[in-house]
């Protein structure tokens, strides 16, 4: 999850040369074990409605944030588009919604990079969005997950690298994990993109890397503190957020900038199975919600067609 209205990373892509032609209507050339993928939503990206993160309802429906237009947005399975809520607009710089995690009882908590106001948000049903936790301090806030198990949420911090720990019960926010895993990196084709996408799984916070092009595993500890950080994956291009598709370790990544989906095997083994041919446009993010699989696109680069795609994932 990460703004490409930088004109560094801009500079970046066009100096990796990984710039492509983007097709936009679905031509059902998903590679196993993805199959019928279908765009069932495309959005106005003159309003800003460009999907940065996702969250998945029990009944199948997904919860979005627009990245510009600082809109949390709900679509419903059969692809229609409710804007559940806007946040306000800091007194002044630019403001960046990003990552969001639903809890069991549909309260929805999202990034917000946005100055003085910057945070985690609440949204609970029916409700309006409050600032949960205030960050000001950090850089890039991106990334978003909520472990219940630990009753808090994790945030990665894109420009100086990091996660954030921030308690359900409290609000409390305290530095979680930092190192040289989660910085962005130094080289020629350097975004200035550190850590991005994050999950919770196993017991174990997931951090992808987006300059390093990694996935790295932080075990959390029985006292809550980060355990030692390992690299799970490498070689990830233009990685963003990631989810899991099911109990195992295998792993399907949003190549932002390289406009594909790859399933991640826990042996190393990469395959693409979703590309522009399917109707991605810039993929951010990915959820699984049984054998479904859901992946916005937010056109960053090619301002053509930001969507959300669902492609069924065989077991």
């Amino acid at each position: 999850m990460y703004s490409y209205r930088r004109v560094s990373l801009m500079s970046a892509i066009a100096v990796a040369g990984l710039a492509t032609t983007l097709a936009v209507t679905p031509a059902f050339a998903a590679t196993a074990p993805l199959s019928q993928p279908k765009v069932v939503a495309h959005f106005d990206v003159t309003a800003g409605q460009q999907p940065e993160n996702i969250a998945v309802e029990p009944d199948g429906s997904a919860d979005l944030t627009f990245n510009a237009a600082h809109q949390i947005a709900h679509v419903s399975p059969s692809g229609k588009v409710t804007i559940l809520a806007t946040l306000p607009e800091p007194s002044t710089g630019t403001a960046e919604l990003t990552g969001i995690a639903r809890a069991s009882d549909g309260t929805l908590y999202v990034n917000y990079k946005a100055g003085a106001l910057s945070g985690v948000w609440r949204l609970r049903p029916g409700g309006t969005p409050v600032q949960f936790a205030a960050l000001p301090d950090v850089a890039f806030l991106n990334g978003l997950a909520l472990d219940a198990s630990t009753n808090a949420l994790y945030a990665t911090d894109s420009s100086e690298g990091g996660v954030w720990k921030i308690s359900l019960k409290t609000g409390q926010v305290s530095l979680w994990a930092t190192g040289d895993e989660f910085e962005p990196g130094t080289g020629p084709t350097a975004a200035g993109f550190g850590s991005n996408g994050i999950k919770v799984h196993g017991g174990v916070v997931w951090v992808s890397n987006t300059d390093q092009g990694t996935l790295t595993r932080v075990p959390i500890r029985s006292d809550g503190t980060a355990g030692t950080p390992t690299t799970a994956d490498s070689g990830l291009v233009g990685i963003d957020d990631f989810a899991f598709t099911g109990a195992g370790d295998t792993v399907l990544a949003a190549l932002n900038y390289p406009n594909q989906v790859v399933l991640v095997q826990p042996d190393g083994t990469h395959t693409t199975v979703l590309t522009g041919a399917d109707g991605l446009d810039g993929p951010t993010s990915v959820a699984v919600l049984g054998t479904a699989v859901y992946v916005p696109s937010a056109a960053y680069f090619t301002q053509a067609d930001p969507n959300l795609l669902r492609a069924c994932i065989s077991r």
